[in-house]
């Protein structure tokens, strides 16, 4: 009973979920490139909704959409606009009862201002920067990324805040009387007892004989969709990988060349072992310098200036490393071919006053000889040929097939191995022979052959992962049909059993629920059932409704109607456990007392609070609904259903 008054919140279950988790959903969104949706055709500007003066168009609502999809790929990556299909009608009316919502708050003179609007964007990950703090820059490359406009983000959020302010205080701390909850709790807590009798099917499948040939070819026939079997096809898969192309290789001379060329690589480096002091005045850094020329210690020339030991020293540096912690200038200057292990350059201006540079050492560090850098240069290049032979390999098939070539003539000159399929069903397994199916790395090529018709061209796939492509044609196609009875015999015999077995024990159930509803016993039921078979005894049980509740979805159908009849009255009903039919008879209902259980009155008041403030909430969208006015576009929306989830133009 509580999870069918639960149920009544699922009608609003769009709107109150993007209410509390816009913010959040709306980041997530941007994680993702939306160039890869695939929406054919693109949106068209036609209204599917007019909310008072505002217009609900499909290009708008197919962004929400587009937004929604990548959310979904990003736990499966494979998923298109079909996946959305139940979910197009909610986000739908979602997006029509923000703008109603909206329009009423407009009214009403209700406005979100533009600081609450930018401090729910500065609140969004993707707009902060490496500081933690907003920035101008992660804000557009998010707007980029989620295919927005500054303005249209505002607006959505707007629209979501007003949501939040309007839905909130109609739906906050709904209050179930006593008098509402106390007849449920008593309702909970009844108490019935009831007799049941099984009519299970195994004793009737035991007692049935075999079927004669005219009573076999009957059922089959009459029950020949049970035993069909799916479209078989006979494809030609040749996989064209790396393997295809192992045999390219970069020459010695390729790879003398790529070493000359990378010389910042694999060539020595050349680093000053540099001392330097900045002093405040160009007089205080040529008296610095002309100490340090005259040949005293950096460290004693400095002390003057205040410097210690720890501060002038740089260590080893590149002249690259150097101009980024000075400037190029500086830089070009320190590195000079003039300069030696000793030498003393400046006084130089620099943007923290003069910079005076002694230069200690010259170091000539790392490198690598060809003969040394060889293998890593040739890993390099050839996998870069190897990609390039592919890549031309891949197109020499596809231009012999544009050219009307078949499989086998579109392969022709090349050492593409092929393989030709048995029959095979849409999951790659032969019902001929059950030990094989199409190896799992083939999936797309599997696919892809079922999309073709009989006489397409072959089509080359992607198989993902580095795993290369797959040239694939269809050789032969087989329609879905029953499998023929000789090889279905021992299925068809099974079932026609089954369906004796259960004709008779349905049969016995009836004439025994006859017999009860004339006013007879149990036991004197079980009698004129007139079973022919050895059936348990009959027996008694009682429960309370609360227990049905703690059940869930598993409660058996006999108890179920256990509770649904008056006392003193019988069913019979299918037992879904064995096949067979259970007769239930209503003996005794004890009315529930909440005295016995007054905590039962408060636990339902607070599971009874999260349906009905959804129901206030659904009430309250309603009536501004009917308020400012809402007109559906049905015939654009069956289009645009239609044209998103279905694909058609």
């Amino acid at each position: 009973m509580i999870a069918s008054v639960r149920r009544l919140s699922k009608s609003v279950v769009g709107t109150v979920i993007i209410v509390l988790f816009f913010i959040a959903i709306l980041a997530s969104f941007a994680l993702a490139d939306m160039s890869s949706l695939g929406f054919t055709g693109g949106p068209r500007q036609v209204t599917l909704a007019e909310v008072g003066s505002e217009e609900v168009t499909e290009r708008e609502f197919s962004g929400q959409l587009q937004r929604r999809l990548t959310q979904v790929r990003q736990e499966n990556p494979q998923a298109d606009y079909s996946a959305l299909a139940g979910e197009f009608g909610p986000l739908l009316e979602s997006l029509i009862r923000q703008k109603a919502l909206a329009a009423f708050a407009a009214g009403q003179d209700i406005v979100v201002s533009e600081r609450l609007i930018g401090a729910e964007i500065a609140r969004l990950p993707q707009t902060r920067g490496l500081d933690g703090r907003f920035s101008q820059d992660a804000y557009q490359r998010f707007l980029s990324q989620a295919r927005m406009t500054d303005a249209e983000l505002r607006d959505e959020i707007s629209r979501m805040i007003l949501t939040r302010l309007l839905l909130a205080p109609a739906a906050a701390e709904p209050r179930i009387p006593v008098g509402v909850a106390r007849p449920y709790a008593a309702m909970q807590l009844e108490l019935r007892e009831a007799e049941f009798a099984a009519f299970p099917l195994q004793p009737f499948l035991a007692a049935v004989g075999e079927p004669d040939a005219r009573q076999l070819e009957a059922f089959y026939r009459s029950n020949q969709a049970r035993y069909m079997v799916p479209e078989q096809r006979v494809l030609d898969i040749a996989r064209i990988g790396p393997e295809a192309v192992a045999g390219v290789a970069a020459s010695e001379q390729e790879i003398a060349a790529y070493y000359r060329a990378n010389q910042a690589t694999y060539g020595a480096k050349s680093k000053r072992v540099i001392s330097r002091a900045v002093a405040p005045t160009q007089e205080a850094a040529n008296a610095l310098a002309a100490r340090l020329r005259a040949g005293q210690s950096f460290v004693e020339a400095a002390r003057p200036l205040g410097f210690s030991a720890a501060d002038i020293s740089v260590g080893p540096q590149t002249q690259e490393e150097w101009a980024a912690l000075t400037s190029k200038e500086i830089a070009a200057a320190t590195f000079s071919p003039q300069v030696n292990a000793g030498s003393v350059v400046g006084p130089l201006r620099s943007n923290l006053g003069w910079l005076v540079i002694k230069v200690d050492a010259l170091q000539e560090v790392g490198g690598k000889p060809l003969a040394a850098a060889r293998g890593e240069i040739a890993a390099i290049l050839n996998g870069q040929k190897r990609e390039e032979a592919l890549a031309d390999l891949i197109a020499r098939i596809e231009d012999a097939i544009a050219d009307g070539k078949n499989f086998r003539e579109a392969l022709a000159g090349t050492s593409v191995p092929a393989i030709r399929t048995p029959p095979i069903d849409s999951a790659g397994r032969a019902r001929g022979d059950p030990g094989y199916s199409v190896p799992a790395e083939l999936g797309p090529a599997l696919r892809a052959g079922f999309e073709l018709g009989q006489g397409d061209d072959p089509v080359i796939e992607p198989l993902g992962d580095g795993k290369g492509y797959a040239l694939v044609g269809v050789d032969q196609i087989a329609a879905a049909a029953p499998a023929p009875l000789a090889e279905v015999r021992a299925s068809v015999v099974r079932d026609w059993k089954a369906r004796q077995a259960s004709d008779r024990a349905r049969a016995a159930a009836s004439r025994a629920a006859a017999a009860l509803s004339r006013g007879a016993s149990m036991a004197d039921a079980l009698k004129a059932a007139n079973a022919g078979v050895s059936l348990p005894a009959p027996r008694r049980e009682s429960a309370r409704r609360i227990q049905l509740a703690q059940m869930g979805p598993n409660i058996p159908a006999a108890l179920r109607m256990m509770f649904s009849l008056a006392q003193g009255r019988s069913r019979m009903v299918a037992n879904a456990q064995d096949g067979g039919f259970v007769l239930v008879k209503v003996l005794k209902v004890v009315p529930g007392d909440v005295t016995l259980q007054p905590q039962l009155v408060s636990q339902l008041q607070r599971e009874f609070q999260e349906p009905l403030a959804t129901e206030y909430a659904e009430q309250f969208t309603r009536a501004i609904e009917r308020e400012v006015g809402v007109e559906r576009n049905e015939k654009a929306i069956a289009d645009a259903r239609r044209r998103i989830l279905g694909g058609g133009s």
